[in-house]
């Protein structure tokens, strides 16, 4: 995921010191409190879908779309982006949606201060909250700018942490929080993508669960095109349409005569509304 900021080799190097189109109102009391008629309705997509670092040109999007995926999630900001997004326009927005894609927009924002690694943009415990806020702004403002609409899921990717510091994990959560709640203020679904050893577990056995994102996208790479059958947490939560799995990373494969290496992920959440 967000190791596409890093080469194939660091990412996995990193990791393993690390952790070793239906509409719907699906999920919406788990990330708002406001009334259901205030916000569009959610945009879910079922299925496969799949994630690289610099989203793909018009072509090879239209190669590419032969039924095996139906989704692709992009980098639409952060200062802890990797990639160089030549191709990630409006226009580009436009124009792949017109093809069919739905389309999953990550903002890789701020890094937990326990993080190894050097970052752009690390929170720490007292800059949390604002960092939280101010990057929502940024995600939205990002998301808009390429024609996602209010309404929009949008994925928090928060890489790996060792989640048993204590006041690490305080200030990733506040961080998370205060992301969330400025996303639901400016009418944007809160997803968040992380790690089922560190940092999605995190999020998922959290107790308090104020303000948490709804929608969680773990990643856990077995293989397994399931977002239920590998599910390593209660079976109760992030129900109806708000999970997604990243189940295996830097796939070689050619689709339409041209190939790519991609991330896959198995879908059922909710993605951007365009068009």
């Amino acid at each position: 995921m967000a190791g596409h900021r890093q080469s194939k080799r660091r990412r996995y190097i990193t990791w393993a010191v690390a952790g070793t189109a239906a509409l719907a109102g699906a999920g919406l009391a788990a990330q708002t409190s406001m009334a259901a008629t205030a916000w569009p309705a959610q945009r879910t997509f079922t299925g496969r879908a799949f994630d690289t670092c610099t989203a793909p040109s018009k072509a090879t999007m239209k190669a590419w779309h032969t039924g095996f995926y139906g989704a692709a999630a992009v980098y639409v900001g952060g200062k802890n982006r990797g990639c160089a997004q030549p191709n990630l326009t409006s226009s580009w927005v436009t124009y792949v949606s017109g093809l069919g894609w739905k389309l999953v927009p990550i903002y890789v924002g701020a890094q937990p201060p326990c993080q190894t690694g050097s970052n752009p943009e690390k929170l720490t415990a007292s800059t949390a909250a604002t960092l939280g806020t101010s990057d929502a702004n940024d995600a939205v403002a990002k998301a808009a700018a390429l024609g996602m609409k209010a309404g929009s899921a949008i994925y928090l990717d928060m890489e790996p942490y060792d989640v048993t510091n204590k006041s690490c994990n305080d200030a990733v959560l506040t961080y998370v929080r205060a992301f969330d709640k400025e996303l639901r203020v400016k009418t944007y679904r809160a997803g968040y993508y992380g790690f089922t050893s560190s940092s999605a577990k995190a999020v998922a056995t959290a107790s308090d669960k104020t303000d948490l994102p709804g929608n969680l996208w773990y990643a856990l790479w077995d293989k397994q095109n399931t977002t239920t059958a590998d599910w390593p947490w209660g079976s109760t939560q992030f129900t109806d349409h708000s999970r997604a799995h990243q189940y295996m990373v830097n796939s070689k494969e050619s689709h339409g005569g041209v190939t790519l290496t991609v991330d896959r992920d198995a879908w059922d959440a909710p993605v951007a509304i365009t068009g």
